[in-house]
């Protein structure tokens, strides 16, 4: 990785202003079809990761906002559930149209509010978020919101208001993977993001009203999880729950609904193991595995953190994971040149530290990294990317979600060892396993506890179902299952000839 000479190196300065959104944080409720600045008067800093400059202020929204917003919903609820397929297909499509449209600002917004390599936000942050839009486009084209059966016809409805609650990470991205379906199913929306991460949330509200949504259909109440994202959970009148976020906020958010008996879909935390079987062609999986623990600077619940090695090939995967990090470039988010910027925020870049440091302290050998801020920055959130060796089960490192760019390597004896390893975490939300014989793979991939296996790295699917077992979370995202949790099902007896 190259080392900056002669103290930190030039990080470019952005700001909202530059981007031509001034003022945007100020008005941050989108209620109804209006915008409005909540009244409470209480807001919180938005950082650049890049250098703990503040670029503004999130105002932030309270219960009484988010009341508001689910009155609004429900008003709406009424005429977009029963709306035609074709109107909200033409929406969506216009909503996909003006997401490609403005991908540039898009990328630039992201990169500015969570520190995201602006070609890794132009590659995958914002195309990626477009498609879960495309997808719930087409499939609307397919779905059968009816069936009949021996005796009885099968009704596929919207399930109603749907309170949806996103994380920093990917902030459009997990976005579009809760509202494109649940628009698409005709249900109405209350959206809280993360108000770490409010820009992209608050230029995707603009798309959706430029794109001609009736009012009421989709509501977004910016504010912390405590005010806003509990008071979205408790309301009696929001019929649904999907919250994207911590293993921590999926429990506080599921307390909170309980009481109404709604329905909570949660994609939750993840410790997400890569086994190589010992015919794996080592020279290409471990620098793709390295990259996939690595992307999005390792702020993604789905990262294979965990690569399980053949104890005998262990010092082979060492150095080709060393030599991976090597190429990765640390720096600016806004240049070209960067790999990986810097982590999203202060909290994140505390625990990288905490959980490295824990590593070392219970046995694990340091490759490349460790604790401490990346070279040559004096400023800004840029941790070391780190790879640590001979981890075991028991380690906090091998259990715990580290969210940042650190790689475990774990070694295994046998084949049996390796699936031992693979599910002995809390956790089960994704894996991969690699191996020059498919079929090998695939019985390896039938015994891990996951709600999704990639073998040999395959392409992204959006169409592929995403969730987790375990303390992963509950339900499913994306494609036809993920549209599916948005509706109920309705048997009608009697009405076939």
């Amino acid at each position: 990785m190259p080392k900056p000479e002669g103290g930190s190196p030039p990080v470019t300065s952005r700001s909202l202003e530059a981007l031509g959104l001034s003022g945007i944080l100020e008005r941050s409720l989108f209620i109804n079809g209006a915008w409005r600045v909540p009244a409470g008067g209480r807001s919180v800093d938005v950082v650049d990761p890049a250098t703990e400059a503040v670029i503004g202020q999130l105002a932030l929204g309270s219960p009484g906002d988010v009341d508001e917003a689910v009155r609004a919903a429900r008003a709406a609820f009424a005429h977009w559930s029963v709306s035609a397929v074709a109107e909200r297909a033409a929406l969506l499509g216009r909503v996909h149209a003006l997401i490609l449209e403005r991908a540039e600002l898009l990328a630039q917004a992201i990169s500015l509010e969570m520190g995201a390599a602006i070609n890794f936000a132009r590659a995958s942050q914002v195309p990626l978020a477009a498609e879960h839009v495309r997808v719930a486009r087409d499939l609307l084209a397919s779905y059968p919101f009816a069936r009949e059966e021996d005796g009885f016809l099968v009704s596929r409805e919207p399930i109603g208001v749907c309170g949806l609650i996103t994380p920093w990470n990917w902030p459009l991205y997990q976005i579009t993977a809760k509202v494109a379906p649940a628009l698409a199913a005709g249900c109405t929306v209350v959206l809280k993001p993360s108000e770490l991460s409010p820009v992209s949330a608050l230029l995707f509200a603009r798309i959706l009203e430029e794109a001609g949504l009736p009012p009421g259909v989709f509501n977004l109440v910016n504010g912390t999880g405590p005010d806003v994202g509990e008071a979205i959970a408790a309301h009696a009148d929001v019929d649904m729950i999907s919250i994207t976020g911590s293993t921590r906020a999926g429990v506080q958010v599921a307390r909170a609904a309980a009481a109404t008996v709604k329905r909570v879909t949660q994609e939750l935390g993840g410790k997400s193991p890569n086994i190589l079987l010992d015919d794996a062609d080592f020279e290409r999986v471990v620098p793709l595995g390295v990259a996939s623990a690595f992307r999005n600077v390792g702020q993604s619940c789905s990262a294979p953190t965990r690569m399980v090695v053949p104890r005998a090939a262990l010092a082979q995967v060492e150095t080709l994971a060393a030599q991976a990090v090597a190429f990765m470039t640390v720096g600016d988010p806004a240049s070209t040149d960067t790999v990986l910027g810097p982590v999203a925020n202060p909290a994140q870049f505390a625990r990288v530290q905490e959980m490295t440091e824990a590593a070392i302290r219970e046995g694990a050998k340091v490759i490349v990294g460790g604790p401490g801020r990346s070279e040559g920055f004096a400023r800004g959130f840029y941790v070391r990317p780190t790879v640590v060796s001979e981890v075991t089960a028991g380690m906090s490192i091998a259990q715990e979600e580290v969210f940042g760019p650190v790689l475990c390597l774990m070694p295994y004896d046998t084949v049996e060892e390796a699936i031992a390893i693979a599910n002995d975490t809390p956790y089960g939300l994704s894996a991969h396993v690699q191996s020059a014989d498919p079929q090998a793979a695939r019985q390896v991939a039938s015994r891990i506890r996951a709600g999704q296996v990639h073998i040999n790295h395959p392409n992204w699917n959006p169409l592929a179902p995403f969730g987790g077992y375990k303390r992963s979370g509950n339900g499913r995202e994306y494609g036809v299952l993920g549209f599916e949790e948005y509706l109920e099902t309705k048997a009608i007896i009697g009405a076939t000839a």
